[in-house]
């Protein structure tokens, strides 16, 4: 793997993208770097062209990693995994792709769906745009409130602006867009959905974290992710009580009449030993999280959306082989939903 500065990265992506066709074996991989284009030297701060790629990396064939500097994350630079599809070229601004986003969850980074799933050797995804964005060890897709001041870290305005813009100007995304996520990122999903009508056509949550409210036990561990590596957790949506409004805008059976537009999928497990667990297995989480489903399900319903699809399979943790599983699962929506239209 190799890092290359922006100035260059198109031509060498269009290089590379013909040697791959042309090439009977890929070449060894090589020692990764990171390496920053001329002027970046004085430092990562907020640019008054809003967010840009400082790097660009090609990781594995139709794999590409962009190093993003962005002022909604205080000038750091994060990084985001694209799946390109067949016949993508960064150089040619004439062609948009229909864009999956697939959103990771808490503890986990932008490289967990390549290297925990085969989202990369999936043929239904071969003409998608699949987009992984990093999102924080427990960023949990907001904006955080910290104390009302606001600022670093605003995922959810590095994703659904920032980033949006940079893949659409520059990277062949199409304004058709679905989402899915797991866990933390399942709730990431069904908010940017609720939150940003008309970004996405389509939303699939896996064991996702949709209704925090529900009661103590759900807040209380969603607060001790939020506590996650000595992080004070009032600074991500504040206290359940005195800022109920910010939790409650960042719960997504609170937003659900804001969902009953587009297809939504919902997945989960009991927290029982399951077909795909280890022997004696359980999960505590994964039990909060689908008594959280059904509620959502309940509620979607009850505000008459008319497109929605539940899987909830009984036995069953909080792992990635059933992730992957309902990805697959889910697809066929997904995909629908992105070619509805063209």
């Amino acid at each position: 793997m190799t890092a290359i500065p922006i100035r260059r990265a198109r031509l060498l992506l269009v290089l590379a993208a013909l040697l791959l066709t042309l090439a009977s074996t890929p070449p060894a991989p090589a020692t990764a770097s990171t390496v920053s284009p001329a002027g970046a030297a004085g430092g990562f701060g907020p640019s008054s062209r809003g967010a840009e790629v400082v790097a660009v990396t090609q990781v594995a064939d139709r794999q590409v990693d962009l190093s993003v500097r962005s002022p909604a994350l205080g000038g750091r630079t994060v990084n985001v995994r694209l799946l390109t599809p067949d016949g993508w070229d960064p150089g040619d601004r004439s062609r948009h792709w229909p864009t999956l986003w697939l959103l990771h969850g808490c503890c986990g980074d932008y490289t967990s769906w390549t290297s925990r799933t085969d989202v990369a050797r999936t043929d239904s995804l071969r003409d998608v745009l699949v987009v992984m964005p990093e999102a924080g060890w427990n960023g949990w897709y907001s904006d955080w409130w910290n104390y009302g001041q606001g600022s670093d870290p605003a995922w959810e305005t590095f994703h659904t602006k920032e980033l949006r813009l940079l893949l659409e100007h520059d990277w062949g995304a199409s304004r058709n867009r679905v989402v899915a996520g797991l866990s933390m990122g399942g709730q990431g999903a069904l908010l940017y959905a609720a939150r940003h009508p008309g970004m996405f056509k389509a939303a699939a949550a896996y064991s996702g974290s949709v209704h925090p409210l529900l009661g103590d036990e759900s807040v209380n561990r969603i607060m001790g992710f939020f506590a996650g590596q000595g992080t004070d957790p009032l600074r991500v949506w504040g206290d359940p009580v005195a800022q109920r409004d910010i939790w409650a805008a960042h719960d997504p059976f609170h937003l659900a009449k804001r969902l009953r537009s587009i297809p939504v999928h919902l997945s989960c497990g009991d927290g029982t030993t399951g077909p795909l667990d280890p022997p004696g297995a359980t999960s505590a989480l994964e039990a909060d999280f689908n008594r959280q489903n059904q509620a959502l399900a309940s509620e979607l319903e009850r505000q008459g959306a008319k497109h929605v699809t539940t899987h909830f399979y009984g036995p069953g943790t909080h792992g990635w082989a059933y992730w992957q599983r309902e990805l697959h699962s889910s697809l066929p929506m997904l995909l629908h939903a992105l070619r509805a239209d063209g």
